[in-house]
């Protein structure tokens, strides 16, 4: 039966209190913390590598912008005094950051991915990961998007665009699984990763 390797690293990304701002309008699932909360507790648990991301918006205006309350980390997601923090001002979180020199000194392969949003810095980190070599998974039920506009002014609900970023990711940058797959994988149960679905 397949699991994780012990060093499977979980990296949460922009889980910060700048996304509280209604300004970015009607969001979906809201119970995306609560399962990124149960992702750390069993990754410290099993005592295996969690990492996180903190994105520095470069406006001053930028409602994710460090030094500022929605800088800060969500109370879900506070890491701890031994859990790295990577600091980015794009969407990917190995841009400009010692992240992906960090995995391959430590030898990890293998990323879970959960955090905000979907369809941007998630989306974008899992790309990467999946072109580097790392077999990645993202967490569907740990992670939530935002609406948004098509290009013909139409919108997309949030769940939609949710729906449409991880559908784009599956099978050919990451596998897309949930929290329960997650953590049976990490070892906490008899279920194999080979079982592993969303939605």
């Amino acid at each position: 039966m397949k699991r994780f390797p012990q060093n499977t690293a979980l990296l949460v990304i922009d889980v910060q209190r700048g996304f509280d701002d209604p300004a970015w309008g009607p969001r979906n699932n809201p119970g995306a913390e609560a399962n990124i909360a149960t992702l750390i507790a069993a990754w410290r648990a099993a005592h295996a590598p969690v990492m996180h991301v903190h994105h520095n918006s470069p406006k001053l205006s930028g409602r994710l912008r460090w030094g500022t309350p929605g800088g800060e980390p969500k109370p879900e997601a506070l890491p701890t005094g031994t859990e790295p923090v990577y600091r980015k001002t794009v969407n990917s979180a190995f841009i400009g950051t010692r992240l992906s020199a960090d995995l391959y000194e430590r030898g990890i392969t293998t990323l879970v991915i959960a955090g905000l949003t979907t369809n941007h810095c998630v989306s974008t980190t899992a790309r990467m990961a999946g072109n580097l070599g790392f077999r990645t998974f993202v967490a569907a039920d740990a992670t939530a998007a935002f609406a948004r506009a098509n290009l013909d002014g139409a919108i997309r609900s949030a769940e939609e665009v949710h729906q449409a970023a991880l559908s784009d990711l599956h099978d050919e940058f990451a596998r897309v699984i949930d929290t329960h797959w997650l953590i049976a994988a990490l070892g906490e149960d008899e279920m194999p990763i080979e079982e592993t679905k969303h939605g």
